[in-house]
Formats: C-alpha cells, structure tokens, sequence
C-alpha cells in the first residue's frame, strides 16, 4: 500500500499523559519510536520539541472527551498537519488494545491517508461555539427550575399554569413574589394581574386558592433566585458574544435572512459549522458531517436504513427541513448571497423529466413496475 505520509506520528490521548508513537521511513526499513509524555503544558512543549526533532510532519490524534484539546492546541502553534480522527473510524483489532498499540495503529493508518479528517473550527469559531453551548445549557436549566415552581405551585394546590402561559411573567412574577412574602388572599393576588392579561378573573381567583406554607414559599425563593442568576449569567453570555462577533457578523447577518432562522439562531449554526465552506467540497459532505444523511450499510446486496428518524412520522419532515436549511447556509456562506426563497411551487416547476423520474424512483419502492406514455399534445 502506498505510503503518503513517510514521516507520521500517532499520538494515545488520556487525561494525564500521551502516548505517541512516530513512524519514519528510513533506507533501511520502517521504524518506529513510542515515548509517554504528561499532559502538563511542560509534556506537552516536550512532545512538540520530540516530534520536530524526527522531522514529522503529521500528527493523528483520537477525539476523546475534551482531553485531545489541549494537546491540539500546543501542537497546532508548530509545523505539523493535525489530524483528529472519529474513535469510531479507528478501531483497533479486537484483543490487541493497549495506548502503544493505539498510538502505533493512528500513525499506521495515518502513513497510507486512511484517517478521515475531522473538522476541527479556528480558535475563535471554537470560543463562539463554547459559549453558545454554555448559553444552551443555562437555558436548560432555567427551564428545570421553572417546571420545580410549577411542582411547588402544584403541591401547594395553586393552578396558575392553568390560566397564565408565562408562569415567570410579568402578571405571574408579581403573584409569585406577593406569595412568597406570605400574601394568601386570592382578591388581592388577582389584583396584581397586568391589565393585558387575558385570563377571566374568576378563573384566575379560583386558581390562586390554594394551601401555602412556609415550606412552599422557601422553595419558591430559592428556585426564583436561582432563576435571576441564570437570566444574568444568560445575559453576560449574550454581551461576550455580541462583543467577540467581528469575524462571524456578516455570516450571521446572512443565515439571519432565512426566513424563520433567527440572529440567535444563525450565530449557532455559525458557531456550529464556522464559515469557511472550503472545508466542505459539496453541501452533501456538510450534510453528512452533521448527520443529516444516512451512511452506506449493505450486505448480501441487501441495504438496511440508517436512518431511524426518518421512519418516525413527523421527525421525518423535521430531518428533511434541517437539511434543506443547512444546504441553503452552504451555499450563502459560500457565494455571500443572501436567501431567496423558491416560493411553495418550486418543485412544481421544477423539469418534467427530473420530476417525472423521481416518481418512477418512488413507484418502482413501492412494488410496482410502470411504463408512461406522454399525453397528446393540445390542439
């Protein structure tokens, strides 16, 4: 097999050192080097040193966990080509795992270029995408301590999700705060309703009778307190974003112009996908890399699907807006040019012949087998 890489390393990531193991072409034959160095910042500048001194040039390293990232990036400041490989792409043969055999079968497939690359963003799309997952999570949580007053509230036989959609709103913040310092009489929680609010007031006064004790009102504060952190720190998330945007602003001002796709939005899917879609030679690799397409499982000339949620009613139609979209963002932040829609009859006016095939496509699935013959043309 033919070698492209003649002077390669394989590097075993763990949590506290790193096994690598150099592969070098040399006249005599092929010959390999394995030294373990710490994950230390000190390791880790003796890995790089150890690396250039044989002369490699490319690097392979497995995605584990969040270990592999601070290898990456001491090693990415010298003159190697980096390559994260998926586990899962990698595996070893069965029974004969150990981190020298790990880090010698990387630099083994690395040598012949049979590690698919993973995309791995620039520093600063990686800093946008951690603090948007952050920002995720935070408003994961929010969500959990919002369902833990709906509990409390329940306990205490208090239905005011029943009648107000925002538990957390402006008419539901201030009946919660009067509870919690101890007002019980429904004819003056109801009075601190909005007048915008649309709920009856017998409705909301029958809900607001209920049984509080001092038991619920301190649940309530802690979880009300633990809210207004979350909407700070949500709120400090959103200012380092806004003021680290430079480099994404017009990618976002143009996935901003789909309709339906937020600014938030759009900052994700930058944040998830960066904006160099030279990494991606079609809109199909994109797709694939985010699992938006199903991979190829076929045996005995039988293909089975691999894609689960597409046989699941309505997450079929979701899986296949998803894609579209992301095509759509390929392409804009290809070219630069801003969304235009295709308006709903785009694929009426699609050709005959491209429709007419991909119908004969979904007959002949479906058991039948069908000849066509084209109408006479109008007088």
């Amino acid at each position: 097999m033919q070698v492209l890489y003649p002077r390669c390393a394989g590097l075993d990531v763990h949590k506290e050192t790193v096994v690598a193991c150099v592969r070098l072409v040399e006249a005599s034959g092929v010959v390999t080097q394995v030294r373990t160095f710490a994950t230390t910042t000190t390791g880790l500048m003796e890995l790089s040193a150890w690396l250039a001194h044989h002369g490699c040039t490319h690097v392979a390293m497995e995605a584990t966990g969040v270990y592999w990232k601070p290898v990456w990036h001491v090693l990415e400041d010298g003159a190697f080509t980096l390559v994260l490989a998926n586990a899962a792409h990698v595996k070893n043969v069965p029974g004969r795992k150990t981190d020298v055999n790990d880090a010698a079968w990387l630099a083994e497939l690395l040598a012949h270029g049979l590690i698919r690359a993973s995309f791995v963003p620039d520093a600063p799309t990686q800093e946008l995408r951690t603090l948007l997952r952050t920002r995720k999570q935070l408003v994961r949580e929010k969500a959990s301590h919002t369902q833990r007053i709906q509990k409390v509230l329940e306990d205490a036989n208090i239905k005011l999700d029943a009648v107000i959609a925002n538990v957390l709103g402006k008419s539901g913040r201030a009946m919660l705060e009067a509870l919690i310092a101890g007002e019980s009489d429904p004819a003056r929680l109801v009075a601190l309703a909005h007048p915008g609010l649309k709920s009856p007031k017998d409705k909301l006064r029958a809900a607001l009778e209920g049984r509080v004790t001092a038991h619920h009102r301190f649940l309530l504060r802690r979880h009300l307190n633990q809210i207004d952190a979350l909407d700070a720190s949500i709120a400090a998330i959103d200012k380092e974003v806004d003021d680290n945007l430079a480099p994404f602003r017009t990618a976002v001002e143009l996935l901003s112009s789909i309709f339906g796709v937020s600014t938030l939005s759009a900052q994700i899917i930058v944040s998830e996908i960066g904006t160099d879609m030279s990494r991606f030679p079609t809109a199909g690799h994109l797709l694939s890399w985010a699992g938006l397409v199903p991979r190829n499982d076929e045996s005995a000339g039988k293909r089975r699907s691999n894609r689960l949620r597409a046989r699941r009613g309505a997450k079929k139609a979701i899986c296949a807006v998803a894609a579209s979209l992301l095509t759509a963002a390929y392409h804009m932040l290809k070219t630069g040019a801003f969304y235009q829609d295709l308006g709903p009859d785009h694929y009426q006016r699609r050709s005959k012949h491209t429709q007419t095939g991909r119908l004969l496509r979904r007959l002949r699935q479906l058991g039948y087998m069908v000849e066509i013959t084209p109408l006479p043309e109008a007088a």
